[in-house]
Order: C-alpha cells, then structure tokens, then sequence
C-alpha cells in the first residue's frame, strides 16, 4: 500500500469504536481517504506485567474494529514502538497528512501529544484534536471568575445546568456513506499478536449492563450493593477504553427524572479537570500539608500491606473487595471506598502505595479518577471526606451486604478456622489514626 494515496490519518487511542466517535466523524467529514492507524505505546507496554489483561482487552476492541473496516474495503494499520517512531515511519511512507485525534488530558498523554504535533507539522502535516473521552473537558466548566472547580457538588451543577441548555451529549453519527471515505486497501495490513508483543492472552469477560429506564430507575439504590450483580453498570473498562462513547451513556441517562448516574458521568469530568489542572497529584495530596502524615513503613506495614493485597486482612468486605480486584480486575464501588479508607486510616500506610495497586490491577484504570479516589478516601484530596470520617467495616457489612452473599461468594473459608482474625482492631486503628492525623495537621496549620 506504499503508493496508496492518503489524505487524514485517524489516530485511535483511548476511543476504540467506530461510532459516536467525533475525531473519526471529523476526519471522515472531511476527507475520501482516511488511514486508519492504532500504536501500542511500547513505553506504556513495557511498565505493564506480561499477563496484563487490559492488553487482551485492546487487542480485541482492536479486532473488532478490523473487522468493521474490511467489511468496507480498509483495514487499521497496527503498529508497536515508541509513537514518535512509529509517526516518523508513517510520514515516510504516506507523506503529510491530516490526523485526526481525539484529546486525552492526563500528562504523559498531552506531552506525548505536543510531540507528535510538532512532528507532524514539521513533515507538512495538520494534528486536530477534539473532545471525546469526557462529556465537558478541562475549561469548559469553570467558576463565574474562571477558575477551575476543585470541589465536586457546584462543579456537578455547572455542568448539568449547562447540559440542559443545549445538546452537549449530541451524537457524532457515522453513516454508511461516510465509512466509505476510508482508505481502499487491496492487501491486509499484517497482524501483531499477544505473543508478538510479549504479553499472554486472558479469556476474561467485560459485558456491559444495558442503561435502560428500568436499570437507571433502581440505579440509585443498588449501585451501593456489592452482590447486586446488575446494580451498576460495569461500563468502566468500557469508557476507560472508548468502547462506548460516554455521550451515549448520558444521552440515556438524561431520560431519567434522577440524575443519579449521569453524575457519576460527571465524577469522570472532574478528576480529568483536576489532574489537568494540578498535574502534580498523582504524586502530591492535594491539600499539601497531608503530605505530612508519617505513614508507617516498617516491616510490619510491609506484612500488613501484602495482606492486604491478599484479601487477608480478617476483615470479611474489605477482603471481599481485594479477592474480587485480584481476580477479576473489577472491585464494586462501594468496597473501592471501603479498602482505600482501610489502608489509609486502619493501616496508616501511604495512599499511593494502593493507588499504585489498584493500577497494576484495574481493567477500568485511569490515572485522573484513581489518584482522585484515593486522595478522597486519605483525606487530603480536594472535595475530601475528612480525615476524622473512619469507615467502619463492620457497620458497612451490616449496611451493603447484611445477608453475606458478596463476602461468601469471594471468601468461601468465611466462618470457619482458616480465615484469619483481624490484623488489626477496630477501635484501636481508629484513634491512633485519629490521633496521628491530627499531630501531623497540627504542625503545617
């Protein structure tokens, strides 16, 4: 396909679909023969382990799209390397171009990006970028004086008030006769397997629940019970990805009297603002004197930590939530909340110690909404629970999962000898996390 005449390039990355998807209807808009083109980044490859399922996950989505684009006579060109490299091959092969991308704000992502402007620009090319991955991006919900937000609730107003004044969740439609201005390709691109990128396969599920008025009426209620199988939408992986666009899910969410999930739409939004915003947070608490809580880090924090990892802790939710991040790279929101707040203020070990955890292990990954989450449940995040507000695991068993359907389907030694007792008392964790958090505050105030 060297001599094929290439007019745009649509660069995929986190918006594996063909539908609803704006860069792609930009490009198909505007031009009759777009290339098609995915980069497994082999600077984020090579920090994953070699059975990462999230990998698997990509290859398929990948797949997927192949097959929609032979049905029209084009192909998606795949491709393993540095970007850089990988753009540097392209322009050789394919002379200037106009590619086509959709944004992605966290900061590897938007360095990465500039660099690839510049290199396209400087073969005589065009980059175009366009919001996709969020339903509001990073300066277009601001305070009345400009400002970006940094607490959740009047943010959430802004952006539904603005929702309701026009169609910000309208769809980008690609029709038939826009699929025909891909690129004709008489030969298939090659295929790069798992094995050609070092990773092995995973044969793990990710359905999605279907947001219908039924599922989006019962939402608020059972989204807060972990063995409420359709109580929530398992859509993260999904939109971590762009598999879905998240303008479907609030279009349909809209249709709803209760705003209930379209906010935790919103939720999305605000962490990508604030990671924008203060880029510094995956490694720096927001509110900065947290940073002087003395975190243990002994070799009992160590034993304590690899315990809770192993859903081990003598905690039956908390070790519940670990078992089912382990095996399915999936936790229920609620016990996320749970376990974060247990390593903290139980534990009293470093917030990015899970963070990084949960990062190794979550299908549904971002670096905006986990380092937001973790920040939320340490204490010294922006629109943080307090650092005196402790979950009790006891009281959020009795509350979410009272009948133990959730814990004995994680934990089938639950009752008998070979499940641990608790690592640690209550009562006790409690006040010296108190009392910890406390002196160290004391001290920066």
């Amino acid at each position: 396909m060297k001599n094929q005449h290439v007019d745009a390039i649509m660069w995929f990355r986190r918006d594996l679909r063909l539908d609803d998807n704006h860069a792609l209807f930009r490009a198909l808009s505007d031009h009759q023969n777009a290339l098609s083109l995915f980069i497994f980044d082999e600077r984020i490859l090579q920090t994953l382990p070699r059975d990462d399922a999230r990998v698997t996950f990509i290859w398929d989505a990948l797949a997927d799209i192949r097959i929609q684009l032979q049905a029209v006579g084009s192909d998606l060109l795949v491709c393993h390397g540095k970007v850089e490299d990988v753009f540097a091959d392209v322009s050789a092969t394919y002379g200037s171009c106009v590619v086509y991308a959709n944004e992605d704000y966290e900061p590897y992502a938007r360095k990465r990006d500039q660099s690839i402007k510049r290199l396209v620009e400087q073969s005589g090319g065009t980059f175009r970028s366009y919001k996709d991955h969020v339903l509001q991006a990073p300066g277009e919900v601001l305070k009345d004086d400009g400002t970006p937000y940094s607490v959740y609730t009047p943010y959430s107003k802004k952006a539904l008030a603005l929702a309701q004044e026009g169609a910000v969740y309208g769809e980008y439609e690609i029709t038939d006769v826009m699929m025909e201005n891909f690129v004709s390709v008489e030969k298939l691109f090659d295929t790069i397997s798992l094995q050609d990128l070092g990773f092995e396969r995973h044969e793990q599920v990710h359905g999605m629940q279907d947001i219908t008025q039924q599922f989006l009426d019962g939402y608020t209620v059972l989204r807060d019970i972990p063995s409420e199988t359709n109580g929530t939408s398992h859509a993260g992986v999904h939109l971590r990805f762009g598999t879905v666009s998240v303008r479907s899910l609030a279009r349909e969410s809209l249709q709803s009297a209760d705003n209930t999930f379209l906010k935790e739409l919103l939720w999305r939004d605000f962490f990508q603002c604030i990671l924008y915003y203060y880029p510094q947070t995956p490694t720096i608490a927001f509110k900065v004197k947290y940073d002087t809580v003395p975190w243990r880090s002994d070799v009992a924090a160590d034993e304590d930590f690899q315990a809770w990892c192993s859903g081990l802790t003598g905690y039956p939710l908390v070790d519940a939530g670990m078992r089912e991040l382990n095996a399915t790279g999936s936790m229920h929101n609620r016990v996320r909340m749970l376990t974060a707040s247990f390593l903290c203020k139980h534990l009293l070990i470093d917030w990015r110690r899970g963070e990084r955890y949960f990062a190794q292990k979550l299908m549904d990954y971002e670096l905006a909404s986990n380092v937001g989450n973790w920040q939320w449940a340490m204490g010294g995040g922006c629109d943080a629970a307090p650092y005196f507000r402790i979950f009790n695991p006891y009281t959020q068993q009795e509350k979410f999962d009272k009948d133990l359907l959730y814990v004995k389907k994680w934990i089938p030694e639950y009752g008998t000898d070979a499940y641990p007792e608790p690592i640690i008392e209550h009562k006790y964790a409690r006040e010296r996390a108190l009392t910890t958090y406390k002196s160290a505050l004391a001290t920066t105030s």
